[in-house]
């Protein structure tokens, strides 16, 4: 609560920075990692998503689209059945 309180006082334009630069090469740093090596691509994007989310609105309806598609997401069905 003490964060949100905070972050509310500061100026509009000063928060929607913050939240893009940080945001924005949280999504970046998760999509390197798709491509270097590197475990942990999914959290960097959602924790981008998550940090966008705070000042834009696009970033919140795409948050929501994203936390229903990972419940719809079971970890056992992601895996091969292995054949005996």
């Amino acid at each position: 609560m003490e964060f949100q309180k905070t972050w509310k006082t500061l100026p509009v334009k000063l928060r929607k920075t913050i939240a893009l630069v940080i945001g924005s090469t949280s999504i970046v740093l998760g999509a390197l990692l798709i491509v270097l090596p590197g475990p942990f691509t999914i959290p960097f994007v959602v924790f981008g998503l998550m940090i966008l989310s705070l000042e834009f609105v696009w970033a919140e309806s795409l948050l929501v689209k994203v936390k229903h598609h990972a419940k719809k997401t079971v970890p056992r069905k992601l895996r091969k059945k292995e054949k005996l």
